[in-house]
C-alpha cells in the first residue's frame, strides 16, 4: 500500500552535495494493507467520476447511471507491485459477479509522469487482461473526490449509491467478496451464493512472501528516497561520477556511474552505470524504463557478484541479462528459499535509463 505522497510526502531539505540521509523512521516492513473498514454508516455517497479526463473500455460513466447496481471502485497506477498482486481479485470479481449487477471501474490516478501517458494505460491493461471501464484520473479529480490517499484502494458502493465498505492495500479478499455478495443480496439479486473465487495469479502477480519481506519500498529519486550511501552523498539535479562503498547494511544501495539524481527518477548519463542494493525478500522489481521511452537499455543483473541463475526473475534470462524497452515495472529477482540478506546489482550498457523506484516481496 502506497500512501499518496506527491503533494503530500515530505520534502528532502538538502544542500547540493549533501548526503541522503536514512529517515529517523523507516517504513514498516510489514504486508502492505491495512484492515479494511467494517460496513460503512451508509452516509457516503458515491462521487462524482466527471472529473475523469478520458475513460477506456467504455464510455463515460456516472453514479446516477449505475443506481440498482453495486459498483467497485479499484484505484490504481499501473507501475505499483501492490496493485498488480491484488488485480488478480479484482479480475476475478469483474468476472463472476457481471451478471449478478457488479460493475468494476478502474480509476488510474498515475504516480510517475510516464504513468499520465493514456498508451501506457491502455498496454497495462491489456497485459493485465482488464476488459472493465478504466477512468483516466491524470488530474487526480476522482481521486480527490473519495478522499483517496492509497493506491490500491477499493471501494464498494451498493445499489442506492452510497460507499458501503473500503480497503487500502492488499489483502482481506475475503472480506471484501462476502461485502460483494452481502450488498448484491440486499439489491434484491438471487442466486449470489456464497463460494468465493479461486484465484491462481502467477508472475509478478503472485502474492508477496511476508514471513521473508525484510526490505520496504525504496524510491531512487531524491524526494523520497532512504539509505542512500554512495562515498560524497548525492548532486540533486546535477550530474555525477558516482561509486560504490565498500560494504552495504541491509537496504542501504548505491550507484556507479555518471548519474544524474532528480525529484523523481535517477538517470544514467553515460554507458556502464550501475545500481547496488542490499535486501532481503523472495522478489525484487525495479520501475525504470529507456529515455526516450522506445530507445531499448540493456542490462546484466547480478546477485552477490554472480549471476542470477534459479534467482532469475521474468524478466531476465538466468545469466542476468535483459533489455528495458518501456517504462514499467521489471521484476529482476525471484528466488528460492532459504531468504537470506543478497547483494543486488543491476549494470546498464546503455546510457538513458531512468530509475524510478524498488519493490520487494
Amino acid at each position: 500500500m502506497k500512501p499518496y505522497q506527491i503533494l503530500l510526502g515530505a520534502t528532502l531539505v538538502a544542500a547540493v552535495g549533501a548526503a541522503l540521509e536514512t529517515s529517523a523512521e523507516d517504513r514498516a516492513v510489514a504486508p502492505h494493507h491495512a484492515s479494511a473498514a467494517s460496513l460503512f454508516s451508509a452516509r457516503d455517497e458515491f462521487p462524482s467520476m466527471g472529473g475523469a479526463t478520458e475513460w477506456l473500455n467504455s464510455p463515460p460513466l456516472a453514479p446516477a447511471g449505475l443506481r440498482g447496481k453495486v459498483v467497485l471502485v479499484d484505484v490504481w497506477t499501473f507501475s505499483c507491485i501492490n496493485w498488480q498482486r491484488s488485480e488478480p481479485y479484482v479480475r476475478a470479481w469483474a468476472e463472476k459477479y457481471k451478471d449478478k449487477g457488479l460493475v468494476v471501474i478502474g480509476v488510474h490516478s498515475p504516480e510517475f509522469e510516464f504513468e499520465k501517458g493514456v498508451a501506457n494505460v491502455r498496454q497495462a491493461a491489456r497485459v493485465s487482461r482488464i476488459e472493465y471501464p478504466i477512468a483516466i484520473d491524470n488530474d487526480f479529480a476522482v481521486w480527490r473526490a473519495f478522499k483517496n490517499e492509497y493506491w490500491p484502494a477499493l471501494y464498494i458502493i451498493d445499489a442506492k449509491g452510497r460507499i458501503r465498505h473500503h480497503q487500502f492495500g492488499e489483502g482481506e479478499y475475503e472480506q471484501s467478496e462476502r461485502v460483494i455478495q452481502q450488498l448484491l443480496a440486499e439489491a434484491g439479486t438471487t442466486g449470489v451464493g456464497s463460494e468465493l473465487v479461486k484465484v491462481d495469479a502467477r508472475g509478478v502477480e503472485a502474492a508477496a512472501d511476508w514471513e521473508n519481506l525484510k526490505s520496504p519500498e525504496n524510491y531512487v529519486g531524491y524526494d523520497r528516497t532512504q539509505r542512500f550511501v554512495s562515498p560524497g552523498g548525492a548532486v540533486l539535479d546535477k550530474g555525477r561520477s558516482y561509486s560504490l562503498p565498500g560494504r552495504f547494511a541491509l537496504n542501504e544501495w548505491a550507484l556507479s556511474g555518471e548519474w544524474t539524481m532528480g525529484k523523481q527518477a535517477t538517470v544514467l548519463q553515460k554507458a556502464n552505470g550501475r545500481i547496488a542494493y542490499r535486501f532481503h525478500a523472495r522478489d525484487l522489481h525495479l520501475v525504470m524504463g529507456p529515455s526516450p521511452r522506445g530507445t531499448p537499455v540493456r542490462f546484466r543483473v547480478l546477485i552477490d557478484g554472480r549471476a542470477p541463475g534459479a534467482s532469475h526473475g521474468a524478466d531476465v534470462d538466468a545469466q542476468g541479462n535483459g533489455t528495458a524497452v518501456e517504462q514499467r515495472l521489471y521484476q529482476l529477482i525471484r528466488q528460492p528459499k532459504p531468504i537470506v540478506d543478497r547483494l543486488f546489482e543491476i549494470e546498464f550498457f546503455d546510457a538513458g535509463i531512468q530509475t524510478f523506484s524498488f519493490t520487494f516481496g
